[in-house]
C-alpha cells in the first residue's frame, strides 16, 4: 500500500507539473509574441500622446482585442490589475517535489552511476541541491554585472556556463539524474527570475503610481530582460522533461555533448519564431537547429560495442537465468528492488512469454544503450549481454 501510494504521488505531482508548466510557458510565449508584434501608434494619435509604444489588434474565439503597451505606465493605475506569477511558482514546486520523490527519495537507485563514483544517498542529493542553488546565484550575478548591458555576450556566457554545469554533473549523477538536474538548474533560475526581479520591480512600479509618482524604467527594462531569457530557457527544459523516455541521450557515452546539441538547437529554434514576430523571416536559425538534431540522430544511432564471442550457441534457459538475476527485481508485477514500486516502463519478465515479448526492448536496453541494468547496479557482464544479444538475434524465442 505505501508503494502504491507513493506511486500515486508522483502521478499527481506529474501532472499539476505538467498542467502548471503549459500555463506559464503558454504566457511566456504569448507575452513575447505580444512585445514583438506591437506597432507604434501614428505619430500626434491618442494613444501616442497617452504614452502607449505599441498596440495590435487581434481576433480570436469569436471577439476582436486591441492590446495595447505603455512605454512606462498609464497616467493613472486601473482598478483591476491581472499578474502572472503563480503558474511559474506552481510549476517549480511541483517539479521540486517531483524531483524529491522520484530522485532525491530513491538516489541510489536514481542518481547514482557506480561506474562513475561511489556516492552516499547526502551526497548525490546535495549535488543536486548545490547544483539548483550555485546556477542561480552565478546566472543572477552575471545579469546584475556590467556583462549584463550586452544580451548577446551575456546569452553566450550564460549557455557555456551551462554546458559546463553538464559537464560537471555528468562526471557525478548518471545520465538521467545529470540531465534533470540540469533541467531543475534551469528551472530554477527561470522562477527565481520572477520571484526574485520581475515581480518586485512590477510592484515597485505599482507602488510608485500609487503613491502619486513616475515608475522608474529601469524595473521595466529588468523584468523585460529575464522574460526574455526565461523564454529562451523554455525549449531546453521542455526536452529534459521527455528526455527520460529516450535512453539513447542520457544513455550516451557523452550525453552532456548531446544535451548541449539539443539545447542549441531549442534555442536556435526559440530564436527562429522570436524574429519571425518581428517580421523577419530568419531562416539561417532553423536550418541550424536542424544541423544540430542531424547531427544529434547521427551520432545517437546505434552503434554496438564488441561483445565476447560464444563457445556455443545462446540458449532461452541462459537468458531467462540472465533477466531473473538482473532484470526481475524491477521488472515484476511487484517489484522487490528498493525503490522502484512499479515495473519501469510497464515492462514486466517475469514469465517466458514475457521475455520473448519484449525481446526487441531489451537487445535495445541491454546490448545498444546499456542503460538497463539501472547503472549497472547488479554488475551484469558483457559475456551475459552476448548472450542476450546471441539470443534476440536467433528470434528471441521463448523456446
Amino acid at each position: 500500500m505505501e508503494a502504491h501510494l507513493v506511486e500515486f504521488l508522483s502521478l499527481l505531482l506529474r501532472w499539476l507539473h505538467i498542467i502548471a508548466g503549459i500555463a506559464w510557458i503558454g504566457s511566456s510565449f504569448y507575452f513575447i509574441w505580444l512585445d514583438n508584434s506591437l506597432t507604434p501608434p501614428p505619430p500626434g494619435s491618442d494613444n501616442g500622446k497617452k504614452g502607449v509604444s505599441g498596440e495590435l489588434w487581434a481576433v480570436h474565439g469569436g471577439g476582436f482585442y486591441n492590446p495595447q503597451k505603455y512605454a512606462v505606465a498609464p497616467a493613472s493605475l486601473p482598478d483591476t490589475l491581472h499578474w502572472f506569477k503563480w503558474e511559474a511558482y506552481t510549476t517549480w514546486l511541483s517539479g521540486t517535489a517531483l524531483l524529491v520523490v522520484v530522485y532525491w527519495l530513491r538516489a541510489q537507485t536514481m542518481m547514482v552511476d557506480p561506474s562513475l563514483t561511489t556516492l552516499s544517498t547526502p551526497q548525490a542529493i546535495g549535488i543536486g541541491l548545490g547544483s539548483m542553488v550555485l546556477a542561480w546565484f552565478v546566472y543572477d550575478g552575471l545579469c546584475r554585472s556590467p556583462l549584463g548591458k550586452h544580451d548577446t555576450w551575456l546569452g553566450a556566457v550564460v549557455f557555456a556556463l551551462l554546458t559546463l554545469l553538464a559537464w560537471g554533473l555528468h562526471q557525478f549523477l548518471s545520465g538521467r539524474a545529470a540531465f534533470i538536474h540540469v533541467g531543475t538548474a534551469i528551472g530554477t533560475i527561470m522562477v527565481a527570475n520572477v520571484f526574485f526581479v520581475i515581480i518586485p520591480g512590477q510592484k515597485k512600479m505599482v507602488e510608485a503610481m500609487r503613491a502619486g509618482g513616475l515608475p522608474d524604467p529601469i524595473y521595466g527594462k529588468r523584468g523585460k530582460q529575464r522574460s526574455v531569457h526565461n523564454n529562451y530557457f523554455t525549449l531546453p527544459v521542455l526536452f529534459i522533461m521527455i528526455s527520460n523516455h529516450y535512453a539513447s541521450t542520457y544513455g550516451h557515452p557523452q550525453a552532456w555533448v548531446i544535451l548541449v546539441l539539443i539545447s542549441a538547437a531549442g534555442v536556435s529554434i526559440r530564436h527562429f519564431f522570436n524574429r519571425r514576430h518581428k517580421g523577419v523571416l530568419a531562416w539561417q536559425y532553423p536550418a541550424l537547429g536542424a544541423g544540430l538534431l542531424g547531427i544529434v540522430a547521427w551520432w545517437t544511432a546505434p552503434r554496438i560495442l564488441p561483445l565476447p564471442p560464444l563457445a556455443q550457441p545462446a540458449t532461452f534457459e541462459q537468458v531467462r537465468a540472465i533477466v531473473g538475476q538482473h532484470c526481475v527485481s524491477c521488472h515484476a508485477p511487484v517489484p522487490t528492488f528498493p525503490g522502484i514500486t512499479q515495473p519501469p516502463g510497464g515492462v514486466l519478465l517475469h514469465t517466458p512469454d514475457a521475455i520473448a515479448q519484449n525481446a526487441q526492448r531489451m537487445y535495445q536496453q541491454v546490448v545498444v544503450t546499456r542503460i538497463m541494468p539501472m547503472a549497472n547496479t547488479t554488475q551484469m557482464t558483457d559475456l551475459e549481454r552476448a548472450v542476450v544479444a546471441a539470443w534476440v538475434k536467433d528470434g528471441g524465442k521463448a523456446k
